[in-house]
């Protein structure tokens, strides 16, 4: 049975969420398949035109979802972007973290501070306000569920992944166990997913690019999202704390 068919005891009341790096990749296959699954979401990216793209391929649901210009790596952005959306939705239900970024020089005597500043800021900084910023609505109402897009580089350095974003992804993971230590309490989850290599736009960042013949190979965005969906639709008394998925 695919995630599309899993029934959803919830289904019968509309559901909010946001959803971070929209624009492309697997942000923006998991805005477009909470879409198709009946939520609400605030698709979040940097790019107006991206987001535009994203609420286009969504049809025939494409009213569901709401695009906002944000940089998630600027703490007051963040801020005015959760006001606006909780203004809208105080009983917003899932926050969805999958913005991030990578290098070309990415390797240790090659990266520079400015891009390992944009790093940490784009994989962990913005995770980190966006949950500072959802967090108190979430308790207030004593629900919500988080979904951290980590990466297996989380789990495992890799040379090819470089060690800004490795950082970035340990410490993903390390927030994740940080909320669900302090907020399960409070009705509150969060799940970390750790993909292996996906066919994203990503890929063109790296110091050489695979061919379409690796690519092939690797997951899909729809693959990922569909995860991140198998966590947010678990019953409230169900914590997937890790989701560990690679290509076969």
């Amino acid at each position: 049975m695919s995630t599309s068919e899993i029934p959803d005891p919830h289904m019968d009341q509309q559901r909010s969420a946001v959803v971070t790096g929209g624009g492309s990749g697997v942000g923006r296959a998991v805005a477009v398949a909470l879409a198709q699954r009946g939520w609400r979401v605030a698709i979040v990216g940097r790019r107006a035109e991206a987001l535009a793209e994203t609420v286009r391929l969504a049809t025939p649901h494409e009213a569901l979802l709401w695009p906002l210009v944000c940089d998630v790596s600027e703490a007051p952005q963040v801020e005015q972007m959760a006001q606006t959306v909780l203004a809208r939705w105080p009983d917003l239900e899932l926050l969805v973290n999958a913005a991030g970024t990578n290098v070309p020089r990415r390797a240790l005597v090659q990266l520079s501070l400015e891009d390992y500043r944009a790093i940490l800021g784009a994989n962990l900084d913005g995770a980190f306000y966006c949950v500072r910023a959802f967090l108190p609505a979430m308790r207030q109402q004593g629900r919500g569920t988080i979904v951290n897009v980590v990466s297996d580089a989380g789990k495992w350095a890799s040379a090819k992944a470089g060690p800004a974003y490795v950082m970035s992804k340990f410490g993903l993971a390390g927030l994740t166990q940080s909320i669900n230590a302090e907020e399960r309490q409070h009705g509150i989850r969060a799940c970390a997913i750790f993909p292996g290599d996906i066919d994203t736009p990503l890929l063109d960042k790296r110091p050489e690019p695979p061919p379409e013949s690796a690519r092939a190979r690797m997951l899909r965005p729809e693959d990922v999202a569909a995860c991140v969906l198998f966590c947010a639709e678990q019953p409230p008394h169900v914590i997937i704390e890790e989701l560990l998925v690679r290509p076969r």
